[in-house]
């Protein structure tokens, strides 16, 4: 028997022997939040999304793009996620960055 196996099996013998009275069951993972808190604020492109959301009690901007997968279209990690105060740092930097785009 190779030793990736036995890891688990410890595992499972230690849960069934804790005294919890759930037999063989792993310890439960946190739930994703929900995504209902997200507010899709608009789309840029076809594949990519501009969301403001809450992420463990903190406020995020999320600019991302878009994959399929089954017919559904889910969030990459191509994108980036700002948080509000670094959103107001490049918000106040609109005008140089227009600036720079209209020298160029």
């Amino acid at each position: 028997m190779s030793g990736k196996g036995k890891r688990k099996e410890q595992q499972q013998e230690d849960y069934a022997s804790d005294g919890s009275g759930e037999a063989n069951a792993p310890p439960k993972k946190a739930s994703k939040t929900d995504a209902s808190d997200d507010i899709l604020v608009c789309e840029i492109s076809k594949n990519r999304r501009v969301w403001v959301k809450n992420w463990k009690g903190k406020i995020w901007i999320e600019i991302r793009e878009l994959y399929v997968k089954d017919g559904k279209q889910f969030p990459s990690k191509k994108g980036i996620s700002l948080s509000v105060e670094q959103w107001n740092v490049l918000r106040d930097h609109v005008d140089d960055i227009d600036k720079a785009l209209g020298d160029s």
